[in-house]
């Protein structure tokens, strides 16, 4: 997001720069011939000025008959060519030369100088010729002065400039407004990062805390800072909807744990008072007495789970480095009597050391979970495999069994409340074991998922961050 609106912020800038430079540097080039212009038009005017007063027929023949008057106008022309390099001449109204440096130039029979020619036949000065622009070095500026005698224009002064000067000059105004637009690009590339800044902070501040609660970090919050007013705004109304909704879970986990815990009693009393029935119940009725029974037994069992399943959902523990290949082993050992029971046989495989961010009681009693249910599940001879691999970001420990497993349906659902597979409605469980688990890691930063071992069986992963990653 902090590039996309750097590249908006700077773009705009570069359109007000471009909108700003571009007539700027054409109004310079226009300036610079502008003032070529006038210079070269003063020039033809100053030589038209040294002409005789006389006519036509008057001014051909005192420049015919006056020689050394002939011989000072050919020579400041020549002069006035060789200092400036500049073409000039003085044509008749046939465009005949009177006077001509270089002795070959004649008026151009084309183009902009045959119509700066036909302007000053009309009385008038040449307006301004077309744009000369650093990338047109054949193009030339050609002037033209009529030069009027008693209302008739008898001669036409008529220059042709090369522009090799004049493009210079307007490169070098030209780079010098293009260090003004790089430095001012600059300052806003450096103006629009700290924009940027300013007005992200508080939306990752803001993100950050909403990944937190989504990860199960429930009192995570946005800290006060900087910012648009609007976002700061925002960031005050998260925090007190995440202390709302941190109400409303603390309050439904509180109501689930004191319903557990007071229906325990009432429940054992039942059971008990079953037990005294029994006692005065004529012969025939132990299978009735026996259901019943079980059903309280299970019904307990029930109790007992949402027991620690609200539990679960009540601790805040704080991750600590844990050996979890030592963790893994020992909860292993632990169950391996039971396995031993059913015929199932319990390996493990890991490193030496496989440090990650955990809860060790938290994960010890998750890990116990997903035992439980793999020995529950695994038929007799077969093998439950839990591995330990360290990873690049995190410590995952996979208890593999040779079960029936889950189907792709299925295992979407796993872990979800009370939720068992239609195939095993018989298995003695209430459900939340594996929701009991997700919970446990969960509130330490882990995770729990679930996948198909090979050949066949279930696959549950617990995962956590691996230690010393930063």
């Amino acid at each position: 997001m902090r590039t996309r609106l750097l590249g908006i912020l700077l773009s705009l800038m570069l359109c007000v720069l471009a909108a700003l430079g571009l007539p700027l540097a054409a109004a310079f080039a226009a300036a610079e011939q502008s003032r070529v212009v006038v210079d070269r038009l003063d020039d033809a005017a100053r030589f038209a000025q040294d002409l005789p007063t006389s006519g036509l027929s008057g001014l051909e023949s005192a420049l015919k008959g006056d020689l050394s008057r002939r011989h000072a106008l050919d020579a400041e022309v020549a002069r006035y060519h060789e200092l400036y390099g500049v073409r000039i001449g003085i044509f008749q109204r046939d465009g005949a030369p009177i006077a001509v440096a270089p002795g070959d130039w004649r008026v151009p029979a084309e183009g902009w100088g045959e119509q700066a020619f036909q302007e000053a036949l009309d009385g008038r000065r040449s307006h301004n010729p077309p744009q000369v622009w650093p990338w047109t070095p054949d193009r030339t500026l050609t002037v033209a002065t009529p030069v009027v005698r008693d209302g008739d224009v008898v001669a036409v002064v008529l220059s042709e400039s090369p522009t090799g000067a004049l493009r210079a000059r307007v490169v070098r105004k030209w780079l010098v407004i293009g260090a003004g637009e790089a430095a001012a690009m600059i300052v806003a590339v450096l103006l629009a990062a700290r924009l940027t800044e300013w007005v992200l902070r508080p939306v990752r501040t803001l993100d950050r805390a909403t990944h937190d609660i989504a990860t199960g970090r429930m009192n995570a919050r946005v800290a006060p800072g900087g910012g648009p007013p609007e976002l700061q705004r925002l960031a005050r109304s998260f925090n007190e909807m995440a202390d709302h909704v941190v109400l409303a879970l603390d309050q439904q986990k509180a109501f689930v744990a004191d319903t557990s815990h007071q229906l325990r009693n009432p429940l054992a009393a039942l059971l008990l008072r079953v037990e005294v029935l029994g006692l005065e119940l004529p012969e025939g009725h132990e299978e009735e007495l026996g259901g019943v029974r079980e059903e309280g037994v299970r019904l307990a069992r029930v109790l007992d789970d949402l027991l620690g399943l609200a539990t679960a959902e009540h601790a805040r523990p704080e991750p600590e480095p844990t050996d979890l290949a030592v963790l893994t082993l020992e909860r292993v050992d632990a169950w391996r009597p039971l396995a031993a029971q059913r015929g199932i046989e319990l390996v493990w495989e890991g490193p030496a050391l496989a440090l990650g961010l955990a809860d060790p009681i938290g994960f010890g009693s998750a890990l116990d979970a997903v035992l439980d249910n793999a020995l529950k599940f695994g038929p007799g001879g077969s093998r439950v495999r839990v591995l330990v691999a360290v990873r690049r970001e995190e410590v995952a420990v996979t208890v593999s069994d040779q079960g029936p497993g889950l189907t792709e349906e299925e295992l979407a659902r796993a872990g979800d409340r009370f939720w068992r597979s239609a195939r095993h409605q018989n298995v003695d469980g209430s459900g939340l074991g594996l929701s009991i688990a997700r919970t446990l890691l969960q509130a330490a930063g882990g995770s729990l998922s679930f996948g198909t071992a090979t050949p066949s069986g279930l696959a549950v992963t617990l995962a956590v961050p691996r230690a010393g990653r930063t």
